[in-house]
């Protein structure tokens, strides 16, 4: 039986089959990976509180006027914050499809946008793989240079698909998530004189230009659809600086694996086909 390839796509989309051969290498069926779907208890609990401690630690530092080391800070809130909302996406917090959900609106919130929109995108990826129509993976076939300055055009791109390929419900949460950013921003750029809530959204602006580049480039750039989809780590320390996001290869083939197991995948996958982590992020 081949490997299960994510969740299923909004009903209002239809996307052809546009799985690469790699996903169909008869070695993979004999990778075990079911049994490292459920999230235990205690990191249900660990997960969201990733980001929570790297944003006190952010606004801490700004609210000192340490605004270097709070950037580093925030740098690491934003990457631990893309972990959270990337295993939402899939249904892979441990936690029911309503608190899933309830966990898109919070982040939305504290991360600017729509991670509902976000979502819609990502899933579509997960489908298309690089494909024409691959919005969310556009950015993979630009030089670097062009990936950052592309990098503020990104958001909008995905916000803007999401609305006019969604179904009416997924258009309606997206409003209402941007108009929940707006009214924020409004707030804190208006009446709230709080530099540090200013500081913030200015590294959540930063970050969200920056997601086509550290999000997708890296992890795509010079692969193909046919064999080496995505990219990978192999070092240890790397992964852990990195919170394991950067075990794309290891998503792409098992998008249900929440990202706390991708190590042990990633080991089970070397085992039978280690020339599929042969393409390295750094």
């Amino acid at each position: 039986m081949a490997p299960e390839m994510g969740a299923a796509m909004p009903p209002t989309q239809t996307v052809p089959d546009a799985r690469p051969a790699v996903f169909h290498d008869p070695r993979l069926r004999s990778v075990e990976w079911r049994d490292l779907v459920p999230v235990h208890p205690s990191e249900v609990l660990a997960e969201p509180l990733l980001p929570a401690a790297w944003l006190a630690a952010s606004l801490v530092m700004a609210g000192y006027g340490h605004y270097v080391l709070a950037l580093g800070f925030s740098f690491f809130f934003f990457l631990t914050g893309l972990r959270v909302v990337h295993n939402a996406f899939h249904t892979a917090l441990g936690m029911s499809r309503r608190s899933t959900d309830i966990v898109l609106w919070i982040m939305s919130f504290v991360m600017l946008g729509s991670m509902h929109a976000v979502q819609f995108n990502h899933l579509r990826h997960h489908k298309l793989k690089l494909g024409e129509g691959d919005v969310e993976g556009r950015s993979a076939e630009m030089p670097a240079w062009q990936a950052l300055l592309f990098g503020p055009f990104f958001p909008v791109l995905l916000h803007v698909t999401a609305l006019r390929h969604g179904n009416r419900k997924l258009r309606m949460t997206i409003l209402g998530e941007l108009l929940m950013s707006a009214v924020w921003i409004a707030m804190v750029l208006g009446f709230l004189h709080s530099s540090v809530l200013r500081y913030h959204l200015a590294a959540m602006l930063v970050g969200q230009c920056m997601t086509a580049f550290f999000a997708v480039w890296t992890v795509h750039h010079h692969c193909d659809r046919t064999h080496y989809l995505a990219r990978t780590l192999h070092n240890r320390i790397k992964n852990r600086i990195t919170f394991n996001m950067f075990l794309h290869i290891e998503h792409h083939l098992f998008p249900r694996v929440p990202t706390c197991h991708l190590p042990e995948l990633s080991r089970r996958i070397d085992r039978v086909a280690p020339d599929l982590r042969s393409k390295i992020v750094f």
